[in-house]
């Protein structure tokens, strides 16, 4: 099936437009895997007010993130996990800010945000931007540097996130807000005891193999067939790769909400494949995409005051 393009082509991003036509004869809306309902909870009275959800994989990093927003904006929370008992996903709110885990990969984020954007819609959310704050492994980017994306794709270089629909496949266009990024990485200029670089993130469908490694249980090429492949990406204009990008651009593109991709390298993947940072260094790098999103929210909430 060719590429579907059910949008509008730019974001308008006002409301969350769900693009489900079966909801509206639904009597009640369980969103089972947050653990949340329009039966059983008024969303509304709870994420009204809600303008920025930042998410990352880990429940650990993202009750790590929303402590350090509350106190970048000085709002008092007692950070308890208003999910955990649905035993899937970790979510926090701070204030305007909403801070969720989506474990790892793509089909755990997809399924996340599927609730996630019914949430927003339910409660009458308008300009949501959503933040990926990650870890990645970067391709001729030094460790430590942060990747701000500008444009993500598939493992065959395709922007696009690729599903398979009622026995087809469907192939759904990876589209990123490029004046959001501009501003994110305008904003990250502050930041000057590391580097900041805009570039494409190759979205992975696991850990291993489809990022080229060679320390998985099962590979069947060589070091220089990796490296090979790792250089062709980097021509691309690649800079990175995670395992969520394509399906975060794509799913937030199809219901109008703008997001903006942050991660921070923990390894040059043309120089290795395992991360043999300390713990103290790997904590140090694990928080820098936490310092740029805070400043940007900060920001966009002292332009709006």
């Amino acid at each position: 099936m060719d590429t579907e393009n059910i949008c509008d082509g730019d974001f308008e991003n006002e409301g969350c437009k769900l693009r489900n036509p079966n909801l509206q004869s639904l009597s009640s809306d369980k969103l089972y895997h947050l653990g949340l309902g329009t039966e059983t909870h008024d969303l509304e009275s709870m994420f009204g007010d809600l303008k920025f959800v930042c998410i990352g994989g880990s429940a650990h990093r993202m009750k790590n993130f929303a402590q350090y927003i509350a106190e970048q904006l000085n709002i008092p929370t007692d950070l308890s996990d208003i999910t955990g008992h649905a035993h899937r996903y970790s979510m926090f709110k701070v204030g305007p800010v909403l801070s969720i885990s989506h474990g790892i990969g793509s089909p755990s984020l997809a399924v996340m945000l599927d609730e996630l954007f019914k949430l927003l819609s339910y409660a009458k959310c308008k300009n949501v931007t959503i933040i990926r704050i990650g870890t990645c492994g970067g391709i001729g980017v030094q460790p430590g540097s942060l990747v701000v994306t500008n444009k993500t794709v598939d493992g065959l270089l395709r922007p696009i996130y690729e599903q398979y629909i009622l026995g087809e496949v469907v192939h759904r266009e990876a589209i990123l807000d490029q004046n959001l990024v501009e501003e994110v990485k305008e904003i990250s200029r502050e930041f000057t005891h590391y580097e900041t670089v805009i570039g494409s993130t190759m979205c992975a469908n696991d850990f291993y193999e489809s990022q080229g490694r060679i320390d998985g249980s099962v590979c069947n090429y060589m070091e220089a067939d990796k490296l090979k492949f790792l250089n062709k990406l980097h021509d691309a204009g690649v800079r990175n790769i995670d395992m969520e990008c394509t399906t975060l651009a794509a799913k937030c593109y199809l219901v109008n909400i703008k997001c903006v991709i942050i991660n921070v390298a923990l390894i040059n993947r043309l120089k290795g494949d395992q991360i043999s940072l300390s713990p103290d260094k790997y904590k140090e790098f694990e928080t820098r995409p936490q310092e740029l999103a805070a400043l940007f929210i900060k920001r966009k909430l002292q332009t709006k005051n």
